[in-house]
């Protein structure tokens, strides 16, 4: 097999999301939108607020009109108008969310006021601006308007907004189907019978729980055996799958065979070993079929290695396919907290633990030790040949919350 040198992460990654766009779009309601992507700049269907309101409790007057004494000629609550106009003198009792009265373009607050009984008297300060207390038709958005940028992430607040913008459904992408194939003749699928030459097969199910924290539809199979015939038939049994993502098997061993399968599957190879550490051995093929592509990746075996490559990879693929704006992860700026030494000639990703002002490094970063994977929060991106750095410098991390999703 000749020797293919690796190429940077950035091209890495932006081959691969070239490989697929959005999925089509369905559209369903907004309670089952949440936690996907918009499909469609949302436009709003009415006005917000529709008319002008008051924004707290108090009194309704005509413009300027601030010398009093005033009479109180009714009352407009949230849900209740005034259906008269206030003129000069007069004063309209207002609740925090009522329609302004026609006439009125000031609101006194109630603390400013003293009342005896249909009488009221300023007692406080005017309001400065005349406006101060009004929240004027079109203030949130007006109708037509774009509220939620397509490829925007809903989240409760979006979903609130696109009621209140007059939407009861939204544009979707479809949810990728995904297959997690795990391949090795050392795995055992199950970890209280492993036996001294076996390792629980604990890959697939890290990369299954990936994947489903984004709106996905993702199963598990294997453990598939290190034979040709044996990956070539899990490939078929996948053959309904969106994305297929397999772990082990992707490096240059003679019993590596995920490469040579996936040609013999009909597969064509984009890319294969990026420079990055861990994780260089991964590969990423695409098969076309009459319902359209499939894209594989080939995740090394390693669990950190494996962890790290569907971070980078696997994830963005799948919000590229639901229609993400950003589909790659995004680093925040922060601070060592302890000293980290100098890197080699990959980009390495750290294992660190991040307190929201400080990260310092595990001191285990074996690429298969998950206990020091499971104890971070953060991968450290440390560039190639970085120097060492000492505590207190600058470096850039990306976050690993509940799965590796952030």
């Amino acid at each position: 097999m000749a020797k293919v040198p690796p190429i940077p992460l950035e091209e890495a990654q932006a081959r691969l999301l070239d490989l697929a766009g959005p999925l089509p779009t369905e559209h369903v309601d907004i309670e089952g939108s949440v936690g996907r992507y918009l499909a469609e700049p949302l436009l709003a269907r009415r006005t917000q607020p529709a008319a002008d309101l008051s924004a707290m409790d108090g009194y309704a007057v005509t413009a300027d009109d601030f010398a009093g004494p005033w009479q109180v000629v009714g009352e407009s609550a949230a849900g209740h108008p005034y259906s008269g106009e206030v003129r000069k003198g007069q004063a309209i009792q207002v609740s925090t969310g009522a329609l302004l009265p026609a006439g009125a373009a000031s609101v006194i607050l109630q603390e400013d006021l003293a009342r005896k009984d249909h009488e009221i008297t300023l007692t406080g300060e005017a309001p400065m601006p005349a406006h101060k207390h009004i929240r004027p038709c079109g203030l949130d958005f007006r109708q037509g308007s774009e509220v939620i940028a397509s490829g925007s992430l809903i989240g409760p607040a979006d979903a609130a907004l696109a009621i209140a913008a007059g939407h009861k459904h939204l544009p979707v992408c479809r949810k990728p189907r995904v297959t997690v194939i795990d391949s090795g003749d050392e795995l055992s699928s199950d970890p209280e019978a492993c036996a001294p030459h076996q390792i629980p097969a604990s890959n697939g199910a890290m990369l299954l729980a990936m994947a489903r924290k984004l709106p996905v539809n993702a199963e598990r199979s294997g453990p598939v055996a290190d034979t040709l015939d044996a990956l070539i038939n899990a490939f078929d049994m996948a053959n309904h799958a969106d994305v297929i993502v397999t772990s082990g098997g992707a490096s240059v061993g003679e019993h590596d065979l995920v490469r040579p399968a996936l040609e013999a599957w009909g597969a064509s190879l984009d890319f294969w070993r990026v420079a990055i550490k861990p994780g260089k051995p991964i590969l990423v093929a695409r098969r076309e079929r009459r319902t359209g592509p499939q894209i594989v990746i080939g995740l090394p075996g390693n669990p950190v290695s494996s962890f790290v490559t569907a971070y980078h990879f696997m994830l963005p693929l799948l919000r590229r396919m639901l229609g993400a704006r950003y589909a790659l992860p995004m680093r925040i700026a922060t601070r060592l907290g302890a000293p980290i030494r100098a890197n080699g000639g990959r980009r390495e990703f750290v294992r660190g633990i991040w307190n929201g002002e400080f990260v310092v490094p595990h001191t285990l970063q074996d690429s298969g030790a998950l206990s020091a994977l499971a104890a971070s929060n953060v991968l450290i991106d440390r560039p190639a040949r970085a120097p060492e750095g000492a505590e207190g410098d600058e470096v850039r991390v990306f976050l690993l919350q509940n799965g590796g999703i952030a």
